[in-house]
């Protein structure tokens, strides 16, 4: 669709940007489900076009939209608000904004005379929450990572209007306590048995052709579905060595999870079709069904699909499972479910420890005020994502906390060894209170009562 005259305005620092005359018109409003899309972009015509359909559900002429100046720009704020360390050309995003006139303007140039060619991507490897293994994280540039954001602020409306209400990851005003709020009211209706299924290697996984073959079923526009094609087939720089993937769209990447959410789209509908309740955020998923023959049928079904996608389910974490059965449960989205309640799974228990006890070591020196103000950023944090642990949770990890920092003073004291015998007298619980100690039980009790 072809939009409206623009005109001129100044923002940040005299950069000159066009908008959209449409953008400006008085009296406009949106559908409230739309509130997020980028204006400049998604005007009135363009989300009607969206709400009624375009012609054979294909959108043409889009990478105008994609280097258009506004967009660019918007894109790099979203990149300047997520921060982030530079990419494999060493450009930080300090840098980047010394001279983001011209960089945007670089860009604009390049994508519009089709000169436009990503830099390899930096790999690096992070820690796993909870475990000792590693997970493989893309660090693109960041005049990749303005690119990225800019095409994702374009397309991402046109995949949205399609996804399906039960995934949550990744997608605009969804998160994961929307997830777990499912999974809760599910188990309370009666799914209690459940699918609990793992992709193996998930976004190394995913066949670029295909996902291209997904893609072009909504997009139309050459130059787009190009651009889209060279971030998949994007170098990656790893430990000095370079080389181009087959497959994957690579974790880090601002495009990724945008990708990764239409390529399991397929899947998402034909496992609602099959009468099954599914809840997925990314590629963590779980099906929930009434009885254990529904159960197995989900299971096969859903074998079935990954196999047609060129996936494959991880045969050792992929399990059936009764949720009311004691000592079995699953996890989800960092909880384990069990028997109608839920608590921290022990993965996210062992990242809570870890992170204390690096806060809480004996030889700390700073004083107990800024060690317990440093505890508390971890607690407060923690226990916002966690409140709706059951009962029993919380008075564990504040006992345990307070053991970690009567061992601290048990030191400074002259006394051996870790926090034990009449510690609890000397220190007592009122003496980390009054030190203004975040307790978790506390903060549960203030929640029943509010609500």
């Amino acid at each position: 669709m072809q939009e409206g005259g623009c005109g001129k305005t100044t923002l940040d620092e005299g950069t000159l940007v066009t908008v959209s005359q449409e953008t400006k018109q008085t009296g406009e409003t949106r559908p409230t489900e739309w509130e997020w899309v980028e204006r400049s972009v998604w005007t009135i015509r363009m989300l009607d076009a969206l709400e009624q359909g375009v012609k054979g559900g294909v959108w043409f002429s889009l990478i105008d939209k994609v280097y258009r100046p506004t967009t660019l720009y918007a894109a790099w704020l979203t990149v300047k608000a997520n921060k982030g360390r530079a990419g494999s050309d060493r450009q930080s995003i300090e840098d980047f904004e010394r001279n983001l006139q011209a960089n945007l303007d670089r860009l604009h140039q390049e994508l519009e005379e089709g000169s436009y060619r990503p830099r390899p991507i930096l790999r690096v490897y992070i820690d796993k929450p909870g475990s000792k293994d590693k997970r493989p994280l893309g660090i693109p540039s960041v005049r990749d990572r303005v690119v990225q954001a800019a095409l994702r602020l374009v397309i991402e409306p046109i995949f949205e209007k399609e996804f399906a209400e039960h995934s949550y990851g990744f997608r605009p005003g969804r998160g994961c306590k929307d997830a777990l709020r499912e999974v809760e009211r599910l188990l309370k209706d009666g799914h209690v048995y459940v699918v609990d299924a793992d992709l193996k290697s998930y976004f190394d996984s995913i066949p670029h052709k295909q996902l291209l073959k997904e893609i072009g079923k909504h997009i139309a526009d050459s130059r787009i579905m190009e651009l889209i094609e060279a971030f998949l087939k994007q170098d990656i720089l790893e430990e000095m060595r370079l080389w181009t993937p087959e497959k994957g769209a690579p974790q880090g990447a601002v495009i990724s999870p945008l990708l990764s959410n239409q390529y399991l789209h397929s899947i998402d509908v034909a496992v609602a079709r099959a009468g099954y309740a599914m809840v997925r955020y990314a590629d963590d998923f779980v099906i929930m069904c009434r009885t254990h023959e529904q159960a197995q049928e989900a299971l096969s079904l859903v074998q079935q699909l990954t196999t047609e996608k060129g996936l494959s389910l991880h045969p050792d974490k992929t399990r059936l499972v009764d949720a009311q059965e004691r000592g079995v449960g699953f996890d989800f989205l960092g909880y384990h479910f069990e028997r109608g309640t839920r608590w921290p799974r022990k993965k996210s228990m062992r990242k809570l420890k870890d992170t204390i006890r690096g806060k809480t070591r004996r030889s700390n020196g700073h004083s107990l005020t800024e060690i317990i103000a440093d505890v508390n950023s971890t607690l407060r944090g923690w226990f916002e994502y966690f409140k709706h642990s059951n009962r029993w949770t919380f008075p564990r990890i504040d006992s345990w906390v307070r053991r970690r920092l009567r061992s601290i003073l048990r030191k400074r004291s002259k006394r051996q060894g870790i926090s034990r015998g009449q510690d609890h007298n000397r220190w007592r619980n009122r003496f980390f209170r009054d030190y203004g100690l975040y307790n978790l039980e506390a903060a549960r009790q203030v929640i029943i009562r509010s609500s």
